[in-house]
């Protein structure tokens, strides 16, 4: 038996044991206003360090104008899978504070990281597949957006209901070989 197999054993949701990153999105599936403020206040709901929210979305659906100037900075390997995703989300640090070189929290990736996080949780529960990635030119999105120097184009998420592609070998079975956890705890007896 897998870790991943043993882990609904231990407890834990199956959602989380049966998530996975898909490269195929049902193309003709749409999100509505309500299930898109839905993952974003999940992603707002978020804890983080003083409770300094540094995170910002920029959200493009698929075919409207926000979406078209997001893909035109896609990578070739993400472009293949991510323009059929329902939903794409640029994902947005808070690192300086403005006007300055210093740093706004040491903790703001890994604020942004828990809220993209909460936001595709959000997403299984709805019915959508999530993919969290970074195959995607970062300078030329800030610059598309104006996205101010005090924030960091971080990373893309692509959300929608996940597709089912006509011929199976287009879509490999997703690699869910995880390390155990006596592998992923640095102290243990």
């Amino acid at each position: 038996m897998t870790e991943c197999e043993n882990a609904a054993a231990d407890g834990i949701h199956p959602l989380l044991v049966e998530r996975f990153s898909p490269v195929a999105f049902d193309r003709d599936a749409t999100l509505s206003d309500d299930q898109v403020d839905v993952l974003l206040e999940a992603a707002r709901l978020t804890p983080s360090a003083g409770n300094s929210q540094p995170w910002m979305f920029i959200v493009g659906r698929r075919d409207d104008p926000v979406h078209s100037r997001i893909v035109k900075h896609l990578a070739p390997s993400s472009a293949r899978w991510a323009l059929d995703a329902a939903l794409l989300v640029v994902n947005l640090a808070h690192i300086l504070v403005e006007d300055t070189d210093w740093e706004f929290s040491e903790f703001a990736r890994y604020d942004l990281g828990q809220a993209v996080a909460h936001m595709t949780i959000q997403g299984l529960v709805m019915g959508l597949g999530a993919h969290q990635f970074r195959a995607f030119d970062r300078d030329a999105v800030a610059r598309e957006f104006d996205v101010p120097a005090a924030w960091e184009v971080t990373s893309m998420t692509a959300l929608g209901p996940t597709g089912r592609p006509s011929n199976e070998k287009t879509q490999p079975a997703p690699n869910r070989a995880r390390l155990s956890r006596s592998e992923i705890t640095w102290a243990r007896e």
